[in-house]
């Protein structure tokens, strides 16, 4: 293995480090906050990196150990071998990337499955006078509608409704069918930041009432920043979730919300089929959405949407 940019952690400190944070995992989860990127005017293409902190420098993968591959899929696809090589990356600080020097991508691009969930917010059933679901509402988004944490909400000439949904958001870090409940976190990669954006006319009205399309068009699953490990979260399900439009808070409530928590989610869903890595899950929105809003409200051009998730991060997009 090459490894071209200076001096490594030996690999028993690196094991011991592993084995201190794995539990159940199986893979070193250790805290790290996993991004994609492209650096300006680099003809290199898609890289995967870690993130010195939120918000500071990133540290190029490839550059570190060059049997690393350019996309988080198949990064993900490596299980503890990836997780490892990347943690050695963060501890030797090398290979540093400038934030201004590169664009963040999406987190996880061309998943296999984007798993969405709806209804799953108890403030967000009382919003619309809806009963609580006794089974997780499953229902989906092509992988052409995600887009980058900063990247353009593009408004669709066939429609006039669309709408914002702040979600927290997770991506599989290892294959799995029928998994059990108390093992469904060991397949969990990591957590990141989400907007379910939605045509309100077509997911209501139109299409037979069904959700996909409505759900679909391009742009509308902003993704990121980052994919933040498992091991950088105290506890998920107790994390502040906002949304803001042009400045103003619309969305403001808490994970704890959640009536079907990720280990169910995961579950369920691995029942009818199997999961693989790289597959995101949407985990449903609070209260605050516009179709509800008396009288409703949607998005139009110029509107600058962030979403907000506490220990995940904040993605920021422009409507056009």
């Amino acid at each position: 293995m090459k490894l071209p940019c200076g001096h490594l952690l030996g690999l028993r400190r690196l094991t011991a480090v592993c084995l201190a944070v794995t539990g159940r995992r199986g893979v070193c989860s250790a805290g790290m906050r996993l991004v994609q990127f492209y650096r300006h005017g680099d003809g290199s293409g898609v890289r995967v990196g870690v993130e010195q902190a939120e918000g500071q420098g990133v540290i190029d993968l490839k550059a570190f150990d060059t049997s690393m591959p350019c996309n988080m899929k198949e990064f993900l696809e490596m299980g503890e071998k990836g997780m490892e090589s990347a943690q050695r990356a963060l501890a030797s600080g090398q290979c540093v990337v400038a934030r201004s020097e590169l664009k963040l991508l999406p987190p996880v691009t061309a998943p296999e499955k984007v798993v969405c969930v709806g209804m799953n917010y108890r403030d967000h059933c009382l919003e619309q006078n809806a009963p609580i679901p006794a089974e997780p509402i499953i229902f989906s988004k092509f992988s052409s509608a995600i887009t980058g944490p900063y990247d353009d909400i593009l408004l669709p000439e066939e429609s006039q409704e669309v709408d914002w949904e702040v979600e927290l958001a997770f991506v599989i870090g290892r294959k799995g069918k029928h998994i059990k409940e108390e093992d469904a976190l060991s397949h969990v990669a990591g957590f990141t930041v989400a907007n379910d954006v939605s045509a309100r006319d077509w997911q209501m009205r139109r299409n037979g009432k069904q959700w996909l399309l409505g759900k679909t068009f391009d742009t509308f699953c902003p993704l990121g920043p980052a994919l933040v490990t498992t091991g950088s979260v105290k506890d998920v399900h107790k994390l502040g979730v906002r949304c803001l439009v042009n400045g103003a808070v619309v969305q403001d409530s808490n994970t704890d919300q959640m009536i079907f928590r990720t280990e169910k989610l995961v579950a369920w869903v691995s029942q009818f089929v199997t999961l693989v890595p790289g597959d995101v899950f949407l985990t449903g929105t609070p209260p605050g959405v516009g179709v509800f809003r008396n009288p409703p409200v949607f998005l139009k051009k110029g509107d600058v949407v962030e979403c907000q998730i506490d220990e995940i991060g904040a993605i920021r997009n422009t409507v056009v």
